[in-house]
């Protein structure tokens, strides 16, 4: 039996990179995927395609995750066309590297209102149906350790992620609910493409400070993903996971 068989997630920013190859693969072990996506429709569209045909269940689900009532309409998607919810995967983010300078209040607003806002009110909204056994992923990232020049903002985002992932696996593990980071490294995404990570310095940098030599794909954070979501990290909560290659 896979490990997820009868389980059922709702994946945040699952249109593209790491959330489409999450979404993938939590389906592949037997989940039912809620794919939530903001903007692009078609390319959730596409993760629900490749699900269904490899014989998953998934479906596409509109939503803002930094809004109150589209938070909860994301979550109850789950309840209505699965009756149930085991799975949380807090994957939207945006980044933008901006020197101190060049910071304005939409910048920040922006990124700590989807980065932070925006999990903590798909996760509260999640609460209300997830029980015994059930497992909240939050997506952090290298860069609240590694602290890159330009980064204040989205570092700030995801230390503050790393900080409450701790918070509420205090607060939730008495209902047996567990909460864990999973922080990738650089990842190639169309993100980092079109964001200029891909063949910059920075990736040079990185590349020079991991062990294995290689930058990482989106399929070696889902696996990691599928691990925290599965009864083999039953005894796992408040931990960070850095999937980065040794890259730290």
């Amino acid at each position: 039996m896979s490990k997820l068989t009868g389980k059922v997630a709702v994946v945040t920013g699952a249109s593209k990179g790491i959330g489409a190859a999450i979404a993938k693969s939590l389906a592949a072990e037997g989940a039912s995927v809620v794919v939530n996506y903001a903007s692009s429709k078609a390319g959730a569209d596409a993760v629900v395609a490749a699900i269904t045909a490899a014989g998953g269940k998934a479906v596409a689900v509109p939503g803002d995750v930094s809004k109150a009532a589209e938070a909860q309409g994301i979550i109850e998607a789950a309840i209505k066309n699965y009756g149930r919810l085991d799975i949380l995967v807090n994957n939207s983010g945006v980044y933008e590297y901006t020197p101190l300078e060049a910071i304005t209040e939409e910048h920040f607003h922006r990124h700590f209102n989807i980065n932070v806002l925006g999990l903590l009110l798909v996760t509260q909204a999640a609460v209300k149906y997830l029980g015994e056994g059930g497992s909240i992923i939050n997506m952090g990232s290298v860069a609240s350790h590694i602290t890159s020049p330009n980064s204040a903002v989205y570092s700030g985002t995801k230390a503050a992620v790393d900080a409450i992932t701790i918070v509420l696996s205090r607060e939730l593990g008495p209902k047996k609910i567990r909460v864990n980071t999973l922080s990738p490294g650089i990842v190639e995404t169309e993100g980092t493409h079109s964001g200029g990570f891909i063949g910059s310095e920075f990736e040079k940098f990185a590349l020079a400070q991991t062990p294995l030599g290689r930058i990482g794909q989106p399929s070696d954070i889902a696996s990691i993903a599928v691990f925290l979501a599965s009864e083999d990290s039953a005894w796992l909560t408040g931990e960070r996971l850095l999937a980065s290659g040794g890259f730290r």
